[in-house]
């Protein structure tokens, strides 16, 4: 069965001067405030478009990895995910880099890595962003 999330964002003004609030219609967990600065200096509490994608690659990769691994019947214990997603004004999304650490009782550190590589090539987001180059770090804790 396919399902739907939404989100929704509403701008006002230039790109420079603007601002704009993006919605977590699906979950309802809450609204967020975007703007140029934000995106391509600092955040000063502020979320953006990579910031998102760094937010569903990481969950989306953490999902896809503990799952591999369960049906090799080595679930994890704990899996800890950050995604870098690079902005680059002018350019767009530059690149993500992946890092994993992972506590995987018997695990060999080749295996994990192995697993790793799977998740990364595989998980919907990764597919999603084909056209990014995505590079992994991983390791056991």
């Amino acid at each position: 069965m396919a399902t739907t999330r939404t989100a929704r964002t509403t701008w006002q003004g230039s790109l420079m001067e603007g601002s704009g609030q993006v919605t977590l219609e699906s979950s309802g967990l809450g609204t967020y405030d975007v703007n140029w600065p934000s995106r391509a200096e600092q955040p000063e509490g502020r979320t953006s478009p990579e910031e998102l994608i760094a937010a569903a690659h990481s969950s989306c990769f953490s999902m896809a990895l503990s799952n591999g691994l369960a049906k090799e019947g080595n679930a994890p214990e704990r899996l800890e995910t950050s995604a870098d997603v690079t902005f680059q004004p002018g350019e767009g999304i530059t690149g993500i880099h992946i890092t994993v650490r992972g506590t995987v009782p018997g695990m060999s550190a080749d295996d994990f890595q192995a697993a790793a590589e799977t998740a990364k090539e595989n998980c919907p987001v990764s597919k999603a962003l084909a056209g990014t180059t995505i590079t992994l770090d991983a390791s056991l804790a």
